[in-house]
């Protein structure tokens, strides 16, 4: 999602490739032999293949840079800082709410078991820490791509019922109200 949204931000033309997980297409050599460490999302510029979404958009960020180009981080270099250090939070830590509310709780509606100890544990540090980066509509005032990674994955609580403060829930839907937010969850997606 968040290639996805980054590429729509920049207004750059692109082409998405479905690569079926389930079947195994990332470990075929089409795939597997130029993505080096076979992982989706896979960003193709020319010949160089670039995988995983913060290396992604901050290549994106530094080829397509503002003002030319929509901003995907912070201007300000510690802010900047704070925004990767959200994506890599929320990549590195969390792991049962990942787990336990998948994305296809968030775009097939997939309803899930009640949370165990340390999904709720790990759902209580994302609420807490997501109270402490929300102060408006954005996490540093103008809108970055980590506002689309923390709205997905308090997203993950939401869309399952799972009990998120009425703050957090106004944050990620309006993220979601996001024009390139709108045009990924308007993909066609396989059954």
């Amino acid at each position: 999602m968040s290639s996805f949204v980054a590429l729509t931000e920049k207004d750059l033309p692109f082409t998405v490739e479905t690569v079926n997980l389930a079947l195994g297409e990332q470990l075929h050599d089409d795939f597997a032999g130029r993505a080096v460490t076979g992982r989706v999302p896979a960003l193709a510029d020319g010949a160089f293949v670039l995988n995983e979404s913060t290396a992604i958009t901050e290549y994106l960020d530094d080829c397509y840079p503002a003002p030319a180009y929509q901003a995907l981080y912070p201007q300000d270099r510690r802010q900047r800082a704070q925004a990767r250090q959200v994506q890599a939070w929320i990549r590195s830590d969390l792991a049962a709410v990942r787990v336990e509310r998948d994305t296809e709780t968030v775009f097939f509606g997939k309803a899930c078991a009640p949370l165990s100890p340390a999904g709720q544990a790990a759902a209580a540090k994302l609420v807490d820490v997501a109270e402490q980066l929300v102060q408006g509509p954005n996490l540093f005032g103008a809108w970055s791509i980590a506002d689309v990674d923390l709205a997905l994955m308090l997203n993950r609580l939401i869309f399952n019922g799972d009990p998120v403060p009425a703050r957090l829930r106004e944050y990620a839907a309006g993220q979601w109200q996001r024009a390139s937010v709108r045009q990924w969850l308007a993909q066609q997606r396989p059954a």
